[in-house]
C-alpha cells in the first residue's frame, strides 16, 4: 500500500488522471500499443472472462486452481479496491507499487504517443508485467463488454462468460440479447467456451455464436452444475457435477458466500478442467481462494459487517437472496452508488432487507451520488458524510450480535475496507 512517506509516484498518478478522459471503445490503439511494446501477451497463453456479474469472482478463483509448482499464473482484474497492484496479481501476490510506477513509466512515452486511454495502459501494464515474470498462464478479467474491450486484443486458449445482465446499457446496448452479443464477442473460431449464463434470451445468443465459431460450448445447467449443500456467512459447500464425475460428484467447499458464487465457483472449476487441472486438485485449490469485498464479512464492536460490491440491480439480487438465505434481514444497510448506474433498481432490491437504511458516498470517486441525494429518494435514511461516518451512524444503530451491510459500489467497499482493516487509504480519484 501508498504510505504517506512513499516514494513519489509520477507514473501512475499519470495513470489515474488518464481515468477523466473515460472509457473509448475500439481495439485498435490498443494493438499498437502492444505492437510497440513487442507484442508481451504472445509470451504465454490467455484466458478471458467476461460477464456482468461474477467475472471477478471466477477469475479469482480460475487463477487459484491454475497455481501449481510447475506452473505460474498471472491474473488481471478490475477495479481495485484498495491499491491498484490488486489489479496485477502473480501466483497469488499482488504487484507491489514501486514495481507498476517503473513499468507504467517505461510505457508512458508510447501510450501518450499513441493517446490511450486509462484501462489501455493498465491492461498494458498488465501483460508487460506478466511477460517479465514468465508467467505461463494469465487469466484476464474483461473490463467492458468483451468485443471491443481492451482485453480482447489476445487470442484466449479458453473464453468464459460468467453471467449476462442489464448494466453499462449507454455503451452495450439495453436488452438481454445485445449485451451477450458484446460479450460473445471474447470467442474465438475453435476455441473453447464456458457460459455461466442461464439467462434464456442471453444463453441463445452465446449458444448460437459459439456454434457459429465452431466453438466447443459447456454450459452451466446443462453441461455442469453446483448442487448447493450448505450456505453460511463464512463460505459455501455444494456438489459439482460435471462430465466424467463419479456419479456422487465432488464436494466442493469455498470460502466464498451464496447461491451466486456456488454457480461461479462451479464455472472457474469447469474452466480449469478444461485447461487440464486434475479435478480434485481444482477443488482443493478454491479452498482457500476468498475474494475481497464480496461478502465478505468483517467484525466490529461486535457486530458482523459485511462488505459486497452490489453495483447493479443484479448483484444487489444476488445480494439480497444472501442476506434472505442467512439471516433474514440485516439491522442496517449502508448504500452508496455511482451515478451511472441503476441506482432504484439497486436500492429496490436491498432496502427490503434491512431495517435500516445508511446513504453516502465514497469519498474518492467523483462518480458517487451525494448522499443528499439518496436520502431524498429515500424517506426515513440516514445521510452520512462519508464512509467513515457511514459505519459509525450504522453502529449507533445496530446492537451487538446484528448485521451490518455496506453495498452499493465498489469503490464505498474499498473504502469501508481501508477503515475496516486499518490500511492507509490510496487517496487517488477512482473513476475506474
Amino acid at each position: 500500500m501508498k504510505a504517506p512517506d512513499a516514494a513519489p509516484t509520477p507514473a501512475l498518478d499519470w495513470l489515474f488522471g488518464l481515468q477523466r478522459f473515460g472509457v473509448k471503445p475500439g481495439l485498435g490503439p490498443m494493438r499498437a500499443l502492444l505492437a510497440a511494446l513487442g507484442a508481451p501477451a504472445e509470451r504465454y497463453s490467455s484466458v478471458l472472462v467476461a460477464g456482468t456479474n461474477g467475472k471477478g469472482s471466477v477469475a479469482h478463483t480460475l487463477a487459484a486452481a491454475l497455481v501449481a509448482p510447475d506452473r505460474t499464473v498471472g491474473l488481471y482484474t478490475s477495479p481495485h479496491l484498495q491499491r491498484v497492484g490488486e489489479r496485477v496479481v502473480v501466483d497469488g501476490r499482488e504487484t507491489d507499487a514501486d514495481r507498476l510506477e517503473a513499468t507504467v513509466a517505461a510505457l508512458r512515452p508510447t501510450a501518450e504517443r499513441l493517446g490511450n486511454t486509462f484501462f489501455e495502459v493498465m491492461t498494458a501494464a498488465a501483460l508487460v508485467s506478466f511477460a517479465d515474470a514468465a508467467v505461463d498462464v494469465a487469466v484476464l478479467e474483461v473490463g467492458l463488454g468483451g468485443r471491443l474491450d481492451a482485453t480482447n486484443v489476445v487470442t484466449p486458449v479458453l473464453s468464459v462468460i460468467t453471467s449476462v445482465g442489464l448494466d453499462h446499457t449507454a455503451v452495450l446496448g439495453d436488452d438481454l440479447a445485445q449485451i451477450a452479443f458484446e460479450k460473445a464477442g471474447i470467442m474465438r473460431p475453435g476455441v473453447p467456451v464456458v457460459s455461466g449464463v442461464t439467462e434464456p434470451a442471453a444463453a441463445t445468443v452465446v449458444a448460437a455464436r459459439a456454434a457459429g465459431l465452431g466453438a466447443p460450448l459447456l454450459e452451466y445447467g446443462a453441461g455442469f452444475w453446483g448442487e448447493v449443500s450448505g450456505i453460511g456467512w463464512d463460505g459455501s459447500e455444494f456438489v459439482w457435477r460435471h462430465p466424467g464425475a463419479t456419479q456422487d460428484g465432488a464436494w466442493v467447499r469455498t470460502p466464498l458466500v451464496g447461491l451466486h458464487q456456488v454457480a461461479n465457483v462451479a464455472v472457474a472449476l469447469e474452466a480449469a478442467v478444461a485447461l487440464g487441472v486434475e479435478p480434485g486438485r481444482a477443488v482443493a485449490s478454491v479452498a482457500a481462494a476468498g475474494w475481497p469485498g464480496r461478502l465478505e464479512s468483517f467484525w466490529c464492536e461486535g457486530r458482523r459487517v459485511v462488505l459486497d460490491g452490489a453495483h447493479n440491480p443484479a448483484g444487489a439480487r444476488a445480494l439480497a437472496r444472501a442476506i434472505e438465505e442467512l439471516t433474514g434481514e440485516v439491522a442496517v444497510l449502508v448504500v452508496g452508488a455511482s451515478a451511472d448506474k441503476d441506482v432504484p433498481g439497486i436500492v429496490a432490491a436491498l432496502a427490503p432487507r434491512a431495517r435500516r437504511l445508511v446513504v453516502t458516498a465514497a469519498s474518492n470517486s467523483p462518480r458517487a451520488v451525494p448522499a443528499s441525494d439518496l436520502a431524498a429518494w429515500l424517506p426515513g435514511a440516514v445521510a452520512a458524510p462519508g464512509v467513515g461516518a457511514a459505519l459509525r451512524a450504522a453502529l449507533d444503530l445496530s446492537a451487538p450480535g446484528d448485521t451490518v451491510v455496506v453495498a452499493g459500489s465498489l469503490f464505498l467497499v474499498g473504502e469501508a475496507r481501508d477503515l475496516l482493516s486499518g490500511a492507509v487509504p490510496e487517496r487517488r480519484q477512482r473513476w475506474q
